[in-house]
C-alpha cells in the first residue's frame, strides 16, 4: 500500500511517502502554497497535490492533526489547507493527534531512514502512529 505522511506547517505541506511498509525518498518533499487568499494560487496547489497523489499511486493520507485553541494551535492556512487534501478525490485521508504519534514514539524504537530528512520526521510519523 502507498501512504503519504503529512505535516502542514505555516503554508508548506511536508510530505514522507511509504510504499510496500518501506520509506521512498522522492524527489517532491513539500509543496507550498504560495499565496491563500489568491483563487489561483489555490488552484496551483490543488493541482500540484493531486498531480503528486496520482503520479505515486498514493492510497492514503495521514496528516498530523493541530490543535484548534490555545498556545500551539494552527495557523488558519494550515486548515485551508488541510481541508484542500481531504477534498481531493484520489485516496483516502485521516487525521493523527499528536497525543497519538507522541505514545507511539515513547512505546516503540523509531529509527528514521538515513534518506529522510529531519523536518520530513514528523510527517513520517504520522504514518507509523497510524498503523
Amino acid at each position: 500500500m502507498n501512504i503519504c505522511g503529512i505535516e502542514l506547517k505555516a503554508n508548506q505541506t511536508i510530505l514522507a511517502v511509504q510504499i510496500d511498509g518501506e520509506y521512498k525518498d522522492l524527489k517532491t518533499k513539500k509543496i507550498t502554497l504560495e499565496d491563500d487568499e489568491l483563487q489561483e494560487s489555490i488552484r496551483s496547489y490543488c493541482n500540484d497535490l493531486l498531480v503528486f497523489l496520482t503520479e505515486n499511486d498514493i492510497e492514503q493520507v495521514y496528516i498530523k492533526k493541530r490543535a484548534k485553541k490555545g498556545n500551539f494551535a494552527g495557523g488558519a492556512v494550515t486548515f485551508k489547507m488541510e481541508s484542500l487534501i481531504q477534498l481531493n478525490p484520489k485516496c483516502l485521508v485521516d487525521l493523527v493527534s499528536a497525543q497519538a504519534m507522541g505514545s507511539f514514539e515513547r512505546k516503540n524504537s523509531v529509527e528514521y531512514p538515513e534518506a529522510l530528512n529531519k523536518y520530513q520526521e514528523q510527517a513520517y510519523l504520522a504514518i507509523l502512529a497510524s498503523k
